[in-house]
Parts: C-alpha cells; sequence; structure tokens
C-alpha cells in the first residue's frame, strides 16, 4: 500500500509537470504600425529594438508597414486600421486633430532634424532659389515648414519657390532629370545624393530653423485603441525607449556602437557601412521629451501659410503619461561615453 502511495505521488507529479510543460504560451501581442516611405533613419531605434528583442521581452510583435505620405497614414491611424503611426511629421496629426480625428501623440522622437535642404552646385545661398523648384515630400509635411522658415530667414517665403512633392525615394532621379533644383531630404537619401554628385547640402535645418530643438516627428496612436490596451501602449513605449537608448549610446561612440552598425546595415536602410561611419546620424530625445514652442510654432506657420486652420494648445492632443512612466521605471539616461562633445540624444 505505500508503495502505491509513492507511486500514487510520483504519477500526480510527473501530471502536474506534464500540465505545466504544455500548457500554451500566450501569443504576442501584435501592434500594427504604419510609417511613411521607406527605410530611413528615423527608423533606426524601432530595427534596433527589434533586432535587440526587446519587443520580444514585452511579448509584442511589431507589424511594420510602408505607406506613401504622412496624410493616408494619419487617416489609417483614426479609422482605426493602424494602431499607431510611426516617426509622423507633426503637421498631419495637428491637422487631423483639427477636424476631431481619434487621434494621441504617444511620444516625440526627433530631437535634431535630420533634414538637411540640397541643391545643384551652381545654387550658392538660399536667396538662390527665388522662382527655382524645390522639391518637398508632402505640401502639409515638416519639411515644407522647414523650407518656408529657411527661406523666411532671407527675406523670402514659401511662395517665391515653385514647390514640388516628391516622395524622398524619387528625388534622385528628379536631380538627374533636371526636374529640380533643390529638395529637403534624410538620411541616407541626402548622403546617397551627395556621393552620387547629384546635389551638395547646403543648408542645414538644424543650424537654421528656430526655436530649437525642433519636434518634427512623433508617434501617433489611435485614441480609441490606446483607451482599450492601455497594458500594451505601456509595454510598446517601455521596448521603444530601450531602442531609443541603444542608439543614443550609438550616437555618442558608446560601447555598443559596432554592433548597433550591424543592425542598422542589416536593416537595409543603408548597407554601406562606410557611410553609416562617414555621415552624421540625427539625434534624438532619450527621454521622450518635447519643445512646446517648436510644436506650437509649426502649427502656428500653417495657420499663417492657409496649410492649416486653427492654432491650439499642445495639450489638446499630447499624452505622454506612457512615456512618462517608461522614463520613471528605466532611471535617467547616462552617457556611457563622457567625452563625446555630439550635441543631442543627451
Amino acid at each position: 500500500m505505500q508503495m502505491l502511495r509513492k507511486f500514487g505521488h510520483a504519477a500526480l507529479g510527473l501530471a502536474l509537470v506534464m500540465l505545466v510543460s504544455v500548457a500554451p504560451v500566450r501569443a504576442a501581442d501584435t501592434v500594427t504600425i504604419g510609417t511613411v516611405g521607406s527605410p530611413s533613419a528615423n527608423l533606426w531605434p524601432l530595427f534596433i529594438a527589434i533586432e535587440k528583442g526587446f519587443f520580444t521581452a514585452e511579448n509584442i510583435k511589431a507589424d511594420l508597414i510602408y505607406i506613401p505620405a504622412s496624410a493616408p497614414a494619419i487617416q489609417q491611424v483614426a479609422a482605426g486600421s493602424l494602431d499607431m503611426s510611426f516617426s509622423t511629421g507633426l503637421v498631419d496629426p495637428i491637422r487631423a486633430a483639427e477636424q476631431g480625428a481619434a487621434l494621441a501623440i504617444a511620444r516625440f522622437e526627433i530631437q535634431a532634424p535630420p533634414y538637411a535642404l540640397i541643391a545643384k552646385p551652381s545654387i550658392k545661398s538660399l536667396k538662390d532659389l527665388k522662382g527655382k523648384v524645390v522639391a518637398s515630400n508632402g505640401q502639409g509635411s515638416v519639411s515644407t515648414y522647414e523650407v518656408g522658415k529657411m527661406l523666411e530667414r532671407e527675406g523670402l517665403t514659401i511662395n517665391d519657390v515653385d514647390l514640388k512633392v516628391l516622395p524622398f525615394t524619387q528625388m534622385g532621379i528628379a536631380f538627374k532629370n533636371g526636374a529640380i533644383d533643390a529638395g529637403i531630404l534624410i538620411p541616407p537619401f541626402v548622403w546617397q545624393l551627395e556621393e552620387q554628385g547629384l546635389a551638395v547640402p547646403f543648408a542645414s535645418v538644424d543650424d537654421l530653423v528656430q526655436p530649437q530643438p525642433m519636434t518634427i516627428a512623433v508617434i501617433m496612436a489611435n485614441s480609441e485603441w490606446v483607451k482599450a490596451n492601455p497594458d500594451l501602449v505601456q509595454r510598446y513605449m517601455t521596448a521603444w525607449l530601450k531602442g531609443v537608448r541603444e542608439y543614443c549610446q550609438a550616437y555618442h561612440g558608446g560601447s555598443n556602437r559596432q554592433e548597433v552598425l550591424d543592425e542598422l546595415v542589416n536593416s537595409k536602410t543603408e548597407p554601406r557601412r562606410e557611410l553609416l561611419e562617414k555621415y552624421p546620424w540625427p539625434a534624438r530625445s532619450p527621454n521622450g521629451g518635447i519643445n512646446v514652442a517648436s510644436m506650437l510654432d509649426i502649427n502656428k506657420w500653417y495657420v499663417k501659410n492657409k496649410m492649416s486652420a486653427v492654432e491650439f494648445p499642445a495639450d489638446r492632443v499630447i499624452n505622454s503619461s506612457f512615456i512618462d512612466k517608461a522614463v520613471a521605471a528605466a532611471g535617467p539616461f547616462q552617457l556611457q561615453n563622457k567625452d563625446s562633445k555630439l550635441p543631442g540624444c543627451r
């Protein structure tokens, strides 16, 4: 009888072990993210977070979908077809919010603008752009604001140039065919056109547009989806913040730089490692910070130029609670390479 009891206990223990071992693993939560165009420097922290398993650790599958322009990306977020839009310029979300769209800005990404105004070698100054064809990736995009603000420094306005809307991927062809005289682009397209001798960077947004630092790119989320999935949104922000901070350490030449370079090459954003080493990277806030003055100035400029209808308080669309909680949990950002003199990413 005692042997039977022992056997019974052993069998019960084995059954419990088997039950534990075959318990179903919870499926990862999918977050559908829309982003504009094609892989670019704006997406690097996301690629890093995916490659390093930060999303996997939070049981999230990041499903990235490329969309031709910012406005349709915002429309799809507002309609619920996408959960979030990623690296979206600030203008289209503001315009959509004016119309009552169900949107919330969950995080601000870019701290120093990655944009550069490049032009044919014959153009030497902003004044030379008067009457010329200048390409922007959207009539209502933040790049149009940047061009307009730079022109205003020389007594010109956005109406003094012939603004042509082109995706970044088509600007190289337009330069080659003589269809445009200048264009405003982001890495790696700036680097690629310079390497090909098609255009030369001659005006830096970061140097010429005030107030600084500019708040130009955001993560937008459907506000109803956020209300229904607060835990998922929090986990997403936690993973994303880790990717941003990994990026910022590499930006400053930290111990992870070579590993991050490998990940960026693998992302196919720019497969030539030498260009990633040669050119500066865009800075971003390791804490998701926002310069409210910059956000309000963008809104004001668009209203003045009749591209937007209403000026409104920043807190109308901002929900910083998730990123604030992620930052509080992670603690202050500690720069590894104390000798770095680079601005931004601090």
